[in-house]
């Protein structure tokens, strides 16, 4: 049962970063450095402030590994640079695609190198469909969205950085969990010290923010609900799930993103794209299905 709250928890934080890519095209002015700085900084510091109890009563266990917590404070740290400057340079849908759809394959070969996974049929069976649906979601736009961003390979790689930098801190905060560290404890930290880190970017880059209500508005929404709300649920879900599965389940990002980015941004969705997202969803069926099987 605690299994399948932590799937749920995994989803419902899914969908609520999947509106980021929208919400951050409604602050043209902002520069996408800030918007992540501020977004995943202040969303992380607050996370830090729920949780200051139970850091106090994990102190000396968040001592003993603190290899994990200083990696994934630093990958907290890059994730939101290089997701939004992604999504800016590529795309949302393409931005959004890259930096999620890469993170689960990611996260299993992290976890494979630690042996924290084991391979199984199922599951490359559905990483495949999975790699194949993001691939055709990612590049099924018309050649009028393609000439629209000029950098599509940089955002790319940039993508690949915050798929990276995902699984690395999903998986150094599993890490923490497994030693016996509550969960809030282990994200508040993890979160905390990369909030911390990502001060200097935000100072530096947001000259702006106050300039119009928009900024104002989206910057408290990216912060308040994707978040501080949407790492809640995900913090739970990793208490209960494995770093992959759950990197795995927010392959639904991508698809909230694209569906969004098609009714309020005008990003055209083709027959193609609509395909992969279908097989993102049997991806998602299979790899969940596989998991609750074999546990």
């Amino acid at each position: 049962m605690n299994k399948y709250l932590g799937i749920f928890t995994v989803i419902l934080a899914s969908l609520l970063w999947g509106t980021t890519g929208t919400a951050a095209t409604f602050a043209p002015t902002l520069s996408p450095l800030f918007i992540g700085s501020f977004a995943m900084g202040i969303g992380g510091i607050l996370q830090c402030g729920l949780a200051i109890y139970n850091i106090k009563q994990n102190h000396s266990l968040l001592i003993a590994p603190s290899r994990f917590l200083v990696v994934g404070a630093l990958a907290v740290a890059i994730y939101p640079l290089a997701f939004y400057s992604s999504m800016r340079l590529a795309g949302v849908t393409i931005g959004t695609v890259v930096s999620i759809g890469s993170a689960p394959i990611l996260s299993a070969i992290i976890e494979y190198i630690s042996r924290d996974f084991q391979v199984t049929k199922q599951w490359v069976i559905g990483a495949l469909l999975g790699i194949i649906g993001m691939t055709m979601l990612a590049f099924s736009e018309n050649a009028s969205i393609i000439i629209e961003y000029n950098h599509v390979g940089l955002g790319i790689l940039l993508g690949l950085i915050a798929g990276f930098t995902y699984a690395l801190y999903s998986w150094s905060a599993r890490q923490l969990m497994l030693k016996g560290i509550d969960s809030k404890a282990a994200m508040g930290a993890t979160f905390g010290c990369g909030g911390l880190l990502l001060i200097p970017v935000m100072l530096i880059t947001g000259t702006s923010f106050f300039a119009a209500w928009n900024n104002i508005a989206v910057g408290c929404y990216m912060a308040l609900i994707p978040m501080f709300l949407g790492y809640q649920c995900y913090g739970y879900g990793l208490s209960k799930i494995s770093a992959s599965l759950a990197t795995t389940i927010s392959l639904l990002e991508p698809v909230i993103a694209a569906i969004l980015a098609m009714i309020i941004v005008g990003e055209s969705l083709s027959l193609i794209a609509w395909i992969g997202m279908l097989f993102i969803f049997v991806c998602l069926i299979i790899v969940t299905l596989s998991s609750v099987i074999n546990n």
